[in-house]
């Protein structure tokens, strides 16, 4: 079973694609393609000759979410689930929103939970008519860790977060443009072809105007969020997690997350 983020680019092109698979699983995000999001960001942003990136999920789908069948290996500890959110799901986060070339999204089929977080890093936003997208990780028994809850939240909009978070619930592409997530939706034939316009209309621009523009939104992102108690953030919201009014991991062990997640594994409706 092949999990993997690969970076693809052809000789010399100045454009990028970012494939998300994972067979199988509709590309869920596992530990190792977490890690794999951060290094391929990071080269993205070390490479001066790239103009544009897109990212898309491999098989008709974009990202369903995490890779569960790991969870229950490390996510009843405290401390190996600190390091996971922490570590390995925001350092992928984190490069991409600290990556100064743009980035489009071409969104089909599911785009669920670990799938929205990471379209909320990217600047242009394309779905096919029948993406779905939300984050039910309330049927799991476990919230979303505070920095991809902030994150997601100032992407989707307060309203459609607590949805989301609240009500497990789902929404079509065409309600999520209308919130102002997307930036347009088609017809799922034409979703590859309108978002390879969308990296070539970005590359024959001026690519060090392009970088700076991402530069300036990253500055008044960070502006914003310390006008309502984030200090010094190097990302928007990098302090979240330091002003949780409890250890955002102290559910680690609780008897809903684990009961939440045996229930998914086993096929189940979870009993909470």
């Amino acid at each position: 079973m092949t999990a993997a983020v690969e970076l693809r680019r052809d000789a010399g092109e100045d454009v990028a694609r970012v494939l998300l698979r994972h067979d199988g699983r509709l590309n869920a995000m596992s530990r190792a393609m977490w890690r794999q999001l951060r290094e391929v960001f990071q080269a993205v942003q070390g490479d001066a000759t790239l103009r544009c990136v897109l990212i898309e999920g491999a098989g008709g789908a974009f990202c369903a979410g995490g890779d569960i069948s790991e969870y229950p290996r490390f996510r009843f500890d405290a401390a190996q689930l600190r390091a996971f959110h922490e570590d390995e799901v925001w350092g992928g986060l984190s490069a991409m929103l600290e990556c100064d070339v743009p980035i489009v999204a071409a969104i089909a089929g599911a785009c669920m939970g670990a799938g929205v977080e990471i379209v909320s890093c990217c600047d242009i936003r394309i779905a096919a008519a029948d993406a779905r997208f939300g984050a039910p990780i309330a049927r799991l028994g476990f919230p979303m860790a505070p920095r991809e809850a902030a994150l997601v939240a100032g992407a989707v909009g307060e309203v459609v977060a607590r949805q989301m978070l609240l009500e497990a619930a789902t929404f079509g592409a065409a309600e999520m443009a209308q919130r102002g997530f997307l930036s347009r939706v088609v017809a799922p034939e034409q979703l590859s072809g309108e978002a390879l316009a969308s990296v070539r209309r970005i590359a024959a621009l001026a690519p060090g105007a392009a970088r700076m523009n991402k530069q300036t939104l990253r500055a008044w992102s960070e502006q914003k969020m310390a006008s309502v108690g984030a200090d010094e953030a190097p990302i928007a919201i990098k302090n979240v997690v330091n002003q949780a009014p409890v250890d955002p991991y102290a559910y680690a062990d609780s008897a809903e997350h684990r009961e939440g997640i045996a229930a998914f594994l086993a096929k189940r409706p979870p009993v909470f």
